[in-house]
């Protein structure tokens, strides 16, 4: 479980540090959602319980947040033409 934490932490650390480019931030918290994914897959095995449900619906969400990602990303590079996220403006439409 030690190394899940360190896992999670490392790449918490890689968001928070490079966020420069919009694919960059996904990767990140596809590995973030992939190391919460390992943590309920191993988590019944050690309380001996029959409950699998909760990896599989965090893998089902995680893969529809990947989705998700890359066709905003896609979107956002056919309108601005990069995936800079200091070009994006919020603010406007």
């Amino acid at each position: 479980m030690i190394l899940l934490l360190v896992m999670f932490t490392i790449v918490l650390m890689g968001l928070s540090f490079h966020r420069m480019h919009l694919l960059s931030a996904l990767l990140c918290l596809e590995g973030m959602m992939l190391t919460i994914f390992m943590g309920l897959s191993l988590w019944p095995n050690q309380l001996i319980s029959t409950s699998l449900l909760a990896p599989l619906i965090m893998l089902t969400m995680s893969a529809c947040e990947a989705g998700l990602g890359l066709s905003l990303m896609v979107a956002t590079a056919r309108s601005h033409g990069n995936d800079n996220l200091n070009t994006l403006n919020l603010l406007q439409c």
